[in-house]
Formats: structure tokens, sequence, C-alpha cells
């Protein structure tokens, strides 16, 4: 009859209405930035990037989400494995230096926080005292005052190819500088950290990115702090980035993130704050985290 009709119709527009709005629910939660830590997160532990993470990464930018490498590394430590990656666009993003910078893939900056040059000479002058080997990174180079240059800098040039320069402190103090690391074995490094100013632990982000690297940047400076501002940039609600790492320069990204993830090869202090622990940077942790928790959204 006409009522059951109608009763029939209204049922059937109530549950169209409520898929739209799951949908639209679905949308508003989907994961639509991923901020990525390079070593021993992204890269295999020979330093590699696997075919499972390629293809995951690249599935994830044909999907949509931004693929955003956060790295303490300068630009031109990231070019080859964005290249590899293919996130080389002007719609490509790359959080540098441990949050100093954010870019585009291209290049051009648009948030930036350096340290000045009274930083500078503040830091060399304790790492003279405390007997620990120091060096300053711009965008052009890696400077060291050091004429007995610390193996760990010249392992930092290496890595993140870039060339190396031994200069005065006051010449170094006149550039504009990204981020400064003290350098040494780490029983060493270890040691000369208990040596160091209080107020440098006020004053400065002070990062122990590996055993043997300190780093020091703007306060206002970090993975956290730049994958927030990158968020607010392209109007993204923090519960719609993820962000996978495995360090103790990762925690700030982690922290913010609404969706954290550590890898099984993360420090066990991190996974207390993780949503999600996902397999090690052996066995393509990167590639399972996207595929499970990212892409299984868009595929619906």
């Amino acid at each position: 009859d006409i009522l059951s009709g109608i009763k029939s119709w209204l049922n059937n527009q109530l549950a169209i209405r409520v898929n739209k709005l799951k949908e639209i629910e679905r949308e508003i939660l989907m994961i639509k930035l991923v901020a990525i830590d390079l070593d021993g997160t992204l890269l295999d532990p020979n330093r590699q990037i696997t075919a499972e993470v390629k293809t995951a990464v690249k599935k994830a930018k044909a999907a949509g989400v931004k693929i955003v490498i956060t790295t303490g590394r300068p630009l031109p430590g990231v070019v080859d494995i964005l290249k590899a990656l293919e996130l080389t666009d002007q719609s490509d993003y790359v959080i540098t230096y441990n949050g100093v910078l954010v870019q585009r893939a291209t290049g051009e900056e648009f948030i930036k926080e350096t340290l000045s040059s009274e930083d500078w000479l503040d830091l060399d002058a304790a790492a003279r005292k405390i007997g620990l080997p120091i060096h300053a990174i711009t965008r052009e180079g890696i400077y060291t005052p050091n004429h007995d240059v610390g193996r760990y800098t010249v392992q930092e040039a290496q890595m993140v190819k870039m060339p190396l320069y031994i200069r005065q402190p006051e010449d170094i103090a006149a550039l504009e500088i990204a981020k400064v690391m003290m350098v040494d074995e780490p029983a060493a490094l270890d040691d000369g950290i208990a040596y160091l100013p209080f107020e440098f632990f006020e004053r400065y982000n002070i990062v122990k990115s590996t055993p043997f690297y300190l780093e020091f940047m703007n306060k206002k400076a970090s993975k956290g702090s730049a994958v927030q501002h990158l968020a607010e940039k392209l109007s993204f609600d923090l519960d719609e980035v993820m962000a996978i790492g495995d360090e103790e320069n990762d925690r700030s990204m982690l922290e913010v993130a609404g969706c954290p993830v550590v890898m099984e090869n993360g420090k066990s202090e991190l996974k207390k704050i993780a949503k999600y622990v996902t397999k090690s940077n052996a066995k393509s942790g990167v590639a399972y985290a996207i595929n499970e928790w990212v892409l299984k959204d868009y595929q619906d």
C-alpha cells in the first residue's frame, strides 16, 4: 500500500544518508600526510630503499597522500632518495635538518628556523672547553674549526654528500647556520654532555640523533613543529597526519601526529606513545604501515 511504500522509501533514503555520512567521516579521518624518517625507518639496515617501500610510497602519492621525508640531513643528502621515490614535483615537500627547514622538493624554502652567529660562537667555545669535535651545517656545506677533523664529521659530510671546509670560528659565525653538531665516540660524547652549560638545554632544541651525534638547533625547530606547520599550510588536521620513526629525534613528530607509528627496531620508549608498531626497517616496515593504515581507507 501507499503507507508501506512511503516507509520503504524513507528507510532507503535514511540508509543512503547514513552511508554518505560514513563516507564523509572516513574521508575526514583518512591519513592525508605521512611524515617519514630516513635512517632506521624508510631505509633498510644497508641504507637502501626496498622495492616494497618504493611501491607503497608511489601508491600513496597516486592516491593523493602527501609523503614527506623528514630527516636530519640537508637537501643534497636526500636528493637521490627523493628521485628514487619519485617525490621531486613542485607539490612534494621535504623536512630537512631535523625540522630547521621545510622545503619543496625543488628547493624552495618556506619555513626556516636557523641559528645566530652568537649561538655558533657559544657552542664552539663550549665544545673547545669540553674537548668535543664540532661542526656547523649550512645549505652550502659542512664547516668545522677543527684542523684535526673528527672522523664523524668526515662521515657526516660523506653521508649527506656535502663539501667539508675548515674555517676559523669567526668566519663560520658569518654564515647562515641550519644546525650545529658535536660528534664523537659514544662514551666521550656522553661524558661531554654532562659538562654542557645548563642554559644550553633551555636555549636550544638538543637532539641525540645517533650514539655519536649531538645536534643543536633553534629552539623553535623540531621535526614536530615542522610537521605541524606543514600540515597547517596544507589545511590538514593533525588527525590526518601519520608520522613514522624509530629514534628520539622523531619523538616530537610522533607526539604531534594523530597517527604515530614506531618501527619494530625503534626505541622501546617511543613505542609507548605509538598508535601502531610496524615491522622493522629490515622487513619494509614503512611499506607495511602505509599499506595497512593509510591505503586501505582509499581502497574501500
